[in-house]
């Protein structure tokens, strides 16, 4: 080999190669999913100078080396082995950061990067504001602390001097880059992003408000359907639950509770033993979302699966929570766990597909409750009182997914009293 090739600069999918993974090292991906995508990009490269076209990285060149590998972006994920889940991952990732010079990751941002000390500082400081002052919920601090770290992330990988620096191009260029989120998520990061640029002004860290820089994002509260699951679906998953076992006791009541009483997974989590008043037949429990009272008949079904689990399932232990994990150490599932994978469990086991684009979590199964309700004429009233929802304008999403229903559920006022 001559000195001339030793010494060549390497081209431009090269350097965007090296570029990408170091972006991904400082996110604290792992060595061995780095190499992984390294092996993609690189087979990506070859495909790239067979087709004659060894300098495109862009969406349409993706998509072709894609095809080539048996992956079409009108095919449903649950269709691809796990090795093509992986190669479409990493093909998002490259595609992203050669568009914008970043890349986000789509989970655990806030526990996976490592912002530098000065811009962790700020944040926390920030968060504290929010707790303190604002009176923010738990929840919404994670969500906030989740999306500012992208953002955070976002300047250092623009090597911004400090926040002092910080331009309102900075802020147009981070939200471009998050044009691949659901609107209604992308409403939420800008409402968040514009607090927080107020808070850096009124901290004199930023000389110039820059929150009217900050673009809004509407989103009409019904402009998308819920997910509804058949009836026969619904029973369909519930019977594949084995319950002779401590987890098959402990997943068949959890489902009860989201497809009989409509119960939001942060309640399911969050619930109690003490919200358990059997003598009336009632939870009696706070909603964690809103903090509001909620009261619902426990019922025969439900009642006989928690006696079942708390009786001959659920370990003894101090906790109170009533809901618990099967592996030691034996403790409450979290605040922010969606139990996503427990539905996916029995789901897959009962052979039940669901559409590409329905939502196919616990949530999916309160929206089905609503809609049932609403298709047996129940008043939208009644239904917002069930879901524990402060305001009828978030029951009447539900009312879309059937009009005729709509018309038939004229106000009863002796259903609402009962």
């Amino acid at each position: 080999m001559t000195q001339n090739a030793l010494s060549a600069p390497p081209s431009r999918i090269e350097q965007l190669i090296r570029d990408v993974l170091q972006h991904m090292q400082r996110q604290g991906y792992s060595p061995g999913y780095l190499r992984l995508c390294r092996g993609v990009w690189q087979d990506f490269r070859s495909f790239a100078i067979c087709t004659a076209t060894p300098e495109d990285v862009s969406e349409e060149s993706s998509t072709r080396f894609l095809a080539s590998r048996g992956i079409s972006p009108e095919n449903s994920q649950s269709g691809f082995s796990a090795r093509q889940r992986m190669i479409r991952a990493a093909m998002r990732i490259v595609v992203e950061f050669n568009l914008h010079g970043c890349h986000q990751r789509r989970r655990r941002t806030a526990q996976k990067v490592n912002l530098s000390a000065p811009l962790q500082s700020v944040l926390s400081m920030h968060l504290e504001f929010c707790r303190d002052h604002l009176r923010c919920s738990p929840g919404t601090l994670r969500c906030r602390t989740r999306h500012l770290t992208r953002f955070l992330h976002f300047l250092e990988s623009q090597q911004l001097l400090g926040l002092a620096a910080l331009q309102a191009k900075h802020v147009s260029d981070f939200i471009r880059s998050q044009v691949h989120l659901r609107p209604k998520t992308l409403a939420v990061i800008v409402s968040e992003l514009r607090s927080f640029l107020r808070y850096l002004c009124m901290e004199g860290i930023l000389a110039e408000d820059l929150s009217p820089h900050v673009p809004k994002i509407r989103v009409a509260r019904d402009g998308r359907l819920p997910s509804v699951w058949g009836v026969a679906e619904v029973e369909a998953v519930l019977a594949a639950v084995d319950r002779s076992s401590p987890k098959g006791k402990r997943d068949y009541a959890i489902l009860l509770l989201a497809c009989r009483r409509g119960l939001r997974v942060s309640d399911i989590c969050g619930l109690r033993l003490e919200h358990l008043h059997w003598s009336s037949d009632r939870i009696e429990m706070a909603q964690t979302k809103t903090g509001a009272a909620l009261v619902l008949p426990i019922g025969e079904e439900v009642g006989r699966a928690l006696i079942d689990y708390l009786q001959h399932g659920r370990p003894f232990t101090h906790h109170r929570e009533v809901f618990l994990r099967l592996k030691a150490p034996v403790e409450p599932f979290s605040s922010n766990d969606n139990l996503y994978h427990i539905l996916t469990f029995y789901r897959q086991r009962a052979g039940v597909s669901l559409p590409a684009q329905a939502r196919k979590g616990l949530h999916s199964l309160r929206h089905t409750v609503a809609t049932r309700l609403l298709e047996t004429g129940t008043a939208l009233e009644t239904i917002a009182t069930i879901l524990g929802h402060l305001s009828l304008e978030s029951t009447q999403i539900y009312a879309k997914v059937d009009i005729e229903a709509l018309r038939r559920a004229a106000l009863d006022p002796e259903v609402l009293h009962e």
